[in-house]
């Protein structure tokens, strides 16, 4: 059973909803990525979403793609998250840690060379954003084979059998996306998200995480009670970025911004049980 897989199944004995943070890799500073990982974990990440800097990162809003401009400032490359990935391995053997990024890098790597050095850093699941099911096959598969789950986005737009496409390559969750548009966006409709997610369940036995546009402990206590894991991008990323000049303050603040989601929606879950 993968790391991702042990950790949807604990969560789910446990009555519980995963809490997934994103960060960009390097941003503010190379220097404290693996540091605030470990903090995250700390506060209450169940998985942690560590973005890969790239220079045109279409799918994000401005926040991330701020966040990967800071980074490439410090010439933060695939490689180097590689080794960030592989340097909070040797201390948190149990979070799962799932690198989303574009798909140009890796193919420069090579896509037999990526899986390998990623399987040997501990990386847990693979999501790129620009590789659509259609032509995924070829990545997922040598994902597969190092035992790393290839993880895929499910917009409010795909159709049934679009689903069907992603859901098969698929593996560790499936990411639906809770907006049309960007990362940061805003007006999250709760009621279309469930329906959206009943359709997607009626496919796929794999844990739903859904992200985007989620900005406060309100909004993660809302998706929690419909999905597998929130996940939590800009609104973590903002409050980095607006400490930039002060990156000793960075860890505190976004572990204690995951700590009160995490514990916001533990008491919502405690809540429905009672």
């Amino acid at each position: 059973m993968s790391r991702l897989a042990e950790r949807f199944r604990s969560i789910k004995a446990r009555g519980r909803t995963a809490l997934i943070p994103f960060i960009t890799a390097g941003d503010p500073q190379p220097q404290i990525t693996v540091s605030l990982m470990r903090a995250l974990a700390a506060a209450g990440a169940d998985v942690i979403e560590l973005g890969v800097p790239f220079s045109d990162p279409m799918a994000d809003g401005p926040v991330i793609q701020k966040a990967s401009e800071r980074a490439l400032m410090h010439h933060v490359s695939l490689a180097d998250v590689l080794v960030m990935a592989r340097e909070f391995r040797t201390q948190d053997p149990d979070t799962p840690v799932v690198l989303m990024g574009y798909l140009n890098p890796v193919e420069a790597m090579g896509y037999d060379r990526f899986a390998a050095q990623a399987r040997g850093a501990g990386v847990d699941g693979v999501l790129t954003v620009d590789l659509p099911p259609e032509e995924g096959a070829e990545l997922a598969a040598v994902l597969k084979s190092q035992e790393i789950d290839p993880v895929f986005l499910i917009a409010p737009t795909s159709d049934s059998e679009r689903i069907r496409r992603i859901v098969r390559l698929a593996g560790g969750f499936v990411y639906y996306v809770s907006l049309r548009g960007v990362t940061g966006a805003a007006n999250l409709d709760l009621s279309e998200v469930a329906q959206k997610l009943r359709a997607i369940r009626a496919q796929t036995t794999l844990p739903v995480g859904v992200g985007f546009g989620i900005s406060s402990a309100e909004a993660a206590v809302r998706v929690a009670g419909i999905a597998d894991a929130v996940i939590v991008g800009s609104a973590l990323v903002s409050r980095i970025g607006a400490l930039a000049a002060q990156p000793d303050r960075v860890i505190a603040e976004a572990a204690a911004f995951v700590g009160q989601l995490r514990s916001a929606m533990d008491a919502a879950a405690s809540e429905v049980r009672a």
